[in-house]
């Protein structure tokens, strides 16, 4: 079907008019025609009727008048057939001749008998007949109601329009008056000829209008086809001159060319002032654009890379896997990664950005890269973080210094004052506090060794359910038992996963210890487990003690920062160390003087450190 449709704008607009003028002119030719057939037919009826009236008028007093008058009353059937016939005949042959084709007649109910057909000419046969029992007349005679019937009747096929004849409350027989349905068909045939001449005419008179005025809109057509040929390779040029819409179409056309004129000149100005480098290449990786900045960025002219391959350029002789060629191959967009970025005889440091180049037609054409130089602030960069970390090492040696200072202090004063002293009872005392203090120092030193150069990692399945068991058992004594309430909620299934156990169990004797630590009277402890998603397991660790205050805890894994008098400040320090090396999450939250929670996330699987053999 659609091979046949008209492929030019031309034949259809033609076919399209042609539908739209010749559909209303055929509906309205059809719906003309039924409305004269049914007036027609109205007309027709109304006629027949009216000739039916008469006929009642001119029958006076009725049938039993008549036969008194020609004294046979009481005569038999075929003497009152006769002599109302003879009575009525004449009046029926006039009123039947007064149309052609018009058929009229009285029937008795009382004789059951056809009394006058006329024209007698015609239909003088007739007279003396009784009609069928399904005749249409016997239902007028029994219902008193006027009828219209089609079809073949006694003289052929009819329109019959019969009404009752009532005298003095009774129905005594009933009129008719038809016409052969064939004078009427010949007249609606002449009606339709005249229709169908008349939608015929009014079709072509409308063809012909139709393709007069399509002729002039697409030779206009036709003009603004021909000047957008023109203007896609001269966006100056201009179409017309054209009259009503279609020149406000041409005029608009021609503003569009002027916006687009001025939207190059834009996109110039833009590439040729904006601060960051852009370069474009093609689907081959030629260089197709390079905007002032990149050239300055860059140090190359123009004439060096326009038209020459990107790989060849940045790429020859380095070691350097450029992300523009990654974006061009795999389609994948690159926002603000910081590289080192080979250019002219350097190396620069920058921020690069890449993305597909698309067309109107969402069709790739190419790719853009859009770097910033960071070289100089890089380079600022990297003397602040050397500052920093100077810095943060002098503090360090600080803090060291005052957590060895103490202990040595007081082990220095035990030293002298036993050298004096010959008493066995006071050594006995001493010693084990220079011992104790000497532990303290050891413990600060194992501290600081693990949190600068952590332990090797040796990675097994374990489960953690099992680790937190174990590891309360090691705080779990007399001395804490009056003090501290522990409850463990451990949820059931979960799964094992990958991870150091005595690393693990060193993070929970931490935190617990911290939580026993945070409680100054009594309180407890809750430690529960679950598995969120099944990537990766939770502990949580709550106690309802001290809390942290607000302004500590961007604080509290920060290097030998404690709030406690006797605390080192690296425990929570190396706890977050091992559960980075983990590549879990640590999280806590805490309310001042109610209650502190340490939420650690750690994953069932994952890469990293050495796998435990067996």
């Amino acid at each position: 079907m659609r091979r046949y449709f008209p492929k030019t704008l031309r034949y259809q607009m033609l076919l399209l008019m042609l539908i739209i003028v010749s559909i209303p002119i055929l509906l309205t030719g059809y719906v003309v025609k039924i409305q004269a057939k049914e007036a027609l037919l109205a007309e027709k009826q109304t006629k027949l009727f009216g000739i039916a009236r008469l006929l009642d008028e001119h029958l006076g007093a009725g049938f039993n008048r008549i036969l008194s008058e020609k004294h046979v009353i009481n005569g038999n059937r075929v003497e009152k057939i006769k002599a109302l016939n003879e009575e009525l005949s004449h009046y029926t042959d006039v009123v039947a001749g007064a149309d052609v084709g018009i058929g009229v007649g009285y029937y008795s109910k009382e004789l059951d008998a056809i009394i006058t057909y006329g024209p007698s000419s015609s239909y003088a046969d007739k007279v003396g007949i009784s009609i069928e029992e399904l005749h249409p007349g016997r239902k007028v005679m029994e219902t008193g109601h006027r009828m219209v019937e089609f079809g073949p009747l006694v003289r052929g096929n009819i329109m019959n329009v019969m009404i009752p004849i009532q005298r003095d409350g009774q129905i005594v027989g009933y009129i008719w008056a038809n016409e052969l349905t064939d004078d009427i068909q010949a007249q609606l045939a002449v009606m339709d000829k005249n229709i169908y001449l008349s939608v015929l005419i009014g079709i072509i008179v409308g063809i012909f209008l139709i393709t007069s005025l399509t002729n002039n809109f697409l030779k206009d057509v036709e003009k603004i086809k021909t000047g957008l040929e023109i203007i896609k390779f001269d966006l100056n040029k201009k179409i017309g001159p054209l009259q009503g819409e279609m020149g406000e179409i041409a005029e608009a056309i021609h503003h569009m060319a002027q916006s687009l004129i001025d939207a190059r000149s834009l996109t110039e100005n833009i590439m040729y002032s904006i601060a960051d480098g852009v370069v474009t290449v093609d689907t081959q990786g030629i260089i197709t654009t390079m905007n002032q900045a990149a050239r300055q960025i860059t140090g190359f002219t123009l004439e060096e890379v326009i038209g020459k391959p990107y790989r060849e350029i940045f790429c020859e002789n380095h070691q350097f896997n450029s992300l523009l060629l990654n974006t061009l191959e795999t389609g994948e967009n690159h926002i603000g990664i910081e590289v080192n970025y080979p250019v002219k005889d350097k190396s620069i440091y920058i921020s690069v950005s890449t993305s597909i180049l698309l067309d109107s037609h969402n069709k790739s054409i190419g790719a853009v890269v859009v770097y910033k130089d960071l070289t100089q602030q890089h380079s600022l960069q990297e003397q602040v973080y050397r500052a920093e970390r100077l810095a943060a090492l002098g503090e360090l040696m600080a803090s060291i210094a005052h957590e060895i200072r103490n202990p040595l202090t007081s082990i220095k004063g035990f030293v002298q004052y036993l050298q004096n002293v010959d008493s066995i009872e006071e050594r006995e005392e001493y010693m084990p506090i220079i011992i104790k203090e000497v532990d303290r120092v050891n413990r600060v030193i194992e501290e600081l060794l693990y949190f600068a150069r952590p332990s090797e990692t040796y990675y097994s399945l374990v489960n953690i359910n099992e680790i937190l068991e174990k590891t309360l058992v090691l705080v779990q004594n007399k001395t804490t038992s009056h003090k501290v309430e522990f409850r463990l909620i451990l949820a059931p299934g979960l799964p094992l996963i990958e991870a150091d156990a005595e690393q693990i169990k060193q993070v929970l004797l931490n935190l617990l210890i911290n939580a026993m630590q945070a409680i100054p009277d009594k309180g407890s402890v809750v430690i529960d487990t679950w598995q969120p998603d099944p990537s990766c397991v939770c502990v949580r660790v709550t106690d309802t003690g001290i809390g942290i205050k607000e302004e500590d805890k961007h604080k509290i894994f920060d290097p030998f920062f404690t709030t406690k008098a006797a605390g080192t400040g690296l425990g929570l320090a190396v706890v977050q160390r091992i559960i980075s090396a983990h590549y879990g999450q640590i999280h806590i939250d805490s309310q001042d003087n109610e209650w502190t929670a340490v939420i650690l996330k750690l994953p069932v699987v994952h890469q990293g450190g050495r796998q435990v053999e067996g």
